[in-house]
């Protein structure tokens, strides 16, 4: 499955092709003169190319919900919290 990493997340990409996903940037991509200027072109791209999205975005997500594009949603609540988790982690094994 390829995945579609938005500019939010941009490096992820380099990641998640470390990792042997087939992975591509938003940002990256408009720096090769792609159209993605706006949430329902990125949207577009992502369903032309039968690509999952990656995003930080709620309204894009909203809108990929609404259109059946397939989408993961990127929690910042999620992420402080596994990060607070590591930080305690941390100390106690200090």
């Amino acid at each position: 499955m390829k995945i579609l990493v938005d500019e939010m997340s941009d490096g992820w990409d380099e990641k998640l092709s470390i990792a042997e996903y087939e992975a591509y940037s938003v940002k990256k991509l408009l720096s090769q003169g792609k159209d993605l200027k706006d949430d329902p072109s990125v949207i577009r791209y992502a369903r032309d190319n039968d690509m999952l999205l990656v995003t930080k975005d709620v309204k894009c997500g909203s809108l990929c919900k609404a259109a059946g594009i397939k989408y993961i949603l990127i929690d910042d609540d999620e992420i402080f919290q596994r990060l607070l988790y590591l930080i305690k982690k941390s100390i106690t094994n200090t």
